[in-house]
């Protein structure tokens, strides 16, 4: 029986932890597609990551994006009010939800972790629109990260 593709954005992938988040701003490396700016950490799983994914049976599925955490910022110096920062938010992780998918099945493939921050720099509020087609292009290129890495360490 095929099983549908579940789009969510769940507990596990939301990077919150505060060493997680430091490591990344210190080690990590980034690139922008406007009104964006990406940070990005591609590093080895630790070892009880790979216990949990191979524990995980045909019903968990769903839960298979646990090497991938994304946290997403908007400044608060262009956007004063918190109904705006957070409309942002809102809009880049229902975009980012969707696509990921694919970003996913890539990072699965190199058996590492992706650790994403991603952080608006536009000065106005943006269009769902925008937003999704700019997440695609910075998940394009985040895919394209991850293949070069797989096939330098090969």
């Amino acid at each position: 029986m095929e099983q549908q593709q579940r789009y969510t954005l769940g507990k596990n992938d939301k990077l919150k932890s505060a060493k997680a988040i430091e490591q990344l701003f210190r080690e990590g490396k980034s690139f922008s597609v406007f009104p964006f700016r990406v940070l990005y950490l591609y590093l080895e799983a630790p070892a009880s990551s790979h216990l949990n994914q191979t524990e995980a049976g045909p019903q968990d599925s769903g839960r298979a994006s646990r090497h991938l955490q994304t946290a997403f910022s908007v400044s608060k110096k262009y956007f004063k009010k918190a109904v705006d920062r957070n409309r942002i938010k809102r809009l880049m992780r229902e975009a980012w939800r969707l696509q990921k998918t694919v970003l996913v099945n890539s990072v699965n493939k190199g058996d590492k972790d992706l650790k994403v921050f991603i952080i608006y720099t536009g000065n106005e509020l943006p269009e769902y629109n925008l937003v999704v087609d700019k997440t695609a292009a910075a998940i394009k290129r985040l895919i394209k990260i991850c293949n070069e890495t797989i096939v330098t360490n090969t």
